[in-house]
């Protein structure tokens, strides 16, 4: 695929490195042929400065993550996709544990049966939910966004998904402290507005589009997991 400016995403040819290096610790960054600036800065930059980039929703953190980082010539791609699923599904489960138990009112004294039936519960909305979600977000970006994708596109554009919904991992705050229902909400909003960030990375489109397609998904997902949930009732 190629390395990508960070800071107007163009894209390097298969074999130009963004950097060329004389010796160890001596490294001269190539600049962009399209803009002229410094094609990826974070190269000489440390870890937190990228994870505070990523916080604040710089484009160009996103695409030096997504491009630069996670690039075929340096990360099997195929099985961190399989690792950041797990770990999505992991903690979006857990998320939905949480809500459900701020709902009902879970207590450690219900009959097994019970339990089985409440976890069956948390593991089908989480399924059900996270199906609608993903595929209704596929299927906007492909006709909304109006961008072309071959399969392994599909594969980058929910890669792009599972990575900027790093947002989740507070919820492991929770287990160590209590906290208001309200906060799942917040976390939802960072995590929307995280995708909206990386599929404008990943699309090149309009970021008003974006935030319609991220919007409409994570909106449909969630009135049809609570109309499941409504006729499980």
């Amino acid at each position: 695929m190629g390395f990508r400016c960070i800071e107007c995403g163009f894209r390097f040819g298969n074999n130009k490195p963004l950097f060329v290096q004389y010796s160890p610790g001596n490294i001269r960054l190539m600049k962009c042929e399209n803009c002229k600036a410094v094609a990826d800065e974070y190269i000489e930059c440390e870890i937190m400065i990228l994870l505070i980039d990523l916080i604040l929703h710089k484009p160009k953190a996103y695409r030096h993550l997504l491009y630069n980082l996670l690039n075929p010539q340096s990360v099997n791609l195929q099985g961190l996709f399989w690792k950041t699923a797990f770990a999505f599904l992991l903690l979006d489960a857990y998320r939905v544990l949480l809500l459900n138990r701020s709902e009902e009112g879970w207590v450690l004294s219900a009959s097994l049966s019970i339990l089985v039936s409440r976890y069956g519960k948390v593991v089908m909305d989480l399924l059900f939910g996270n199906f609608v979600f993903l595929s209704f977000l596929l299927l906007v970006t492909r006709y909304f966004l109006e961008a072309s994708f071959r399969a392994s596109r599909y594969t980058d554009i929910l890669l792009a998904i599972f990575i900027s919904s790093y947002f989740k991992i507070f919820l492991i705050v929770m287990t160590i402290w209590e906290f208001p229902s309200s906060v799942l909400f917040i976390i939802d909003i960072f995590v929307l507005s995280s995708n909206t960030v990386a599929l404008k990375v990943m699309t090149e489109s309009s970021i008003e589009k974006c935030i319609g397609a991220c919007f409409s998904a994570h909106a449909n997902a969630a009135h049809v997991t609570q109309t499941h949930c409504n006729i499980d009732i």
